[in-house]
């Protein structure tokens, strides 16, 4: 049976959904109660479903309104990106990568790549957005984003992903600390020292307090900030350690002020992957710059 999906349907479901309540959900989607009620009624009719409990507290979507609701939200953000791409074209720009990396990728690793790429392609336009390794993942699963950079051990189920390339994870500290005595540590060694950490919800922070957490010792954080070049600052001025990608530090040494040691322990090698769907049905462009990365990285990893 044929289906006919309307796509002010869509936004009004979401707009009851968001608001728990059919009136400000009409009053959201401009329409009186009882038109928003009865367009309610026909979508139900036309599903053969019911995608709302109606009680005395307002209403609540069943199990098939969530399934509504979650692929409503995807076909309007799709619709919304349909909708960017052609604003762009009439701007002049003749394509779009629409890419998601994570912290270290947009701080550390994508800049020089990104800008080259540009350079070289004026009429492409990119579509940046940070994000968590695994949302990443998800975000190219879903067709929301065409490319992904992402890092570490990140469940790729779904999606293609390739090496780029590797980082390994130190520990910093101002010069004279005692975690600088040896050139080489063990993490378990710097959790009796007070840490300079990202905020919660970042990749550093889950990644960092779920390897201290599988050695029962929590860090002790002084200090939380938003930024690698914050961490920099702050273990500069004393407030205390940190553990960063080495890349990061090949950024900021310059200083002079703060000194670097190894870790021992396997996980803080960190490789740094891309990853598509299907690399071969990428966009033209995204799939130019694809190459443009793994091409610029394997000249980066020749000349070490």
């Amino acid at each position: 049976m044929a289906i006919a999906f309307n796509i002010s349907d869509f936004r009004l479901v979401l707009n009851i959904v968001e608001a728990a309540s059919l009136t400000k959900g009409a009053e959201k989607s401009f329409l009186s109660l009882p038109a928003a009620s009865q367009r309610v009624k026909n979508l139900e009719d036309s599903l053969n479903l019911k995608l709302f409990q109606r009680k005395a507290q307002g209403v609540t979507p069943t199990e098939a309104g969530l399934a509504y609701v979650k692929h409503a939200r995807l076909l309007l953000s799709q619709l919304d990106l349909l909708t960017s791409d052609l604003q762009a074209f009439n701007e002049g720009i003749k394509g779009q990568v629409r890419l998601h990396a994570n912290t270290t990728w947009v701080t550390e690793l994508l800049p020089t790549v990104l800008g080259e790429f540009l350079q070289g392609h004026p009429e492409i336009r990119v579509d940046l957005n940070e994000r968590l390794s695994d949302s990443i993942v998800r975000a190219v699963r879903e067709g929301i984003a065409d490319v992904g950079l992402i890092a570490g051990e990140v469940e790729s189920e779904g999606v293609q992903a390739w090496h780029v390339t590797s980082s390994k994870m130190v520990v910093i500290a101002k010069k004279g600390h005692p975690i600088l005595a040896a050139p080489k540590v063990y993490f378990k060694d710097t959790l009796q020292y007070e840490f300079v950490s990202l905020l919660e919800g970042t990749a550093w922070h889950n990644y960092i307090y779920s390897m201290a957490s599988s050695l029962h010792l929590p860090p002790i954080v002084r200090v939380k900030v938003a930024s690698y070049d914050a961490i920099w600052r702050m273990v500069e001025a004393g407030a205390g350690i940190s553990v960063i990608p080495h890349v990061v530090v090949e950024r900021l040494v310059a200083s002079g002020l703060i000194g670097y040691t190894e870790l021992l322990d396997p996980w803080a090698v960190r490789e740094y992957k891309v990853c598509a769907r299907d690399f071969d049905e990428l966009p033209t462009f995204s799939r130019q710059f694809v190459d443009a990365l793994l091409e610029h990285y394997r000249r980066d990893d020749a000349s070490k």
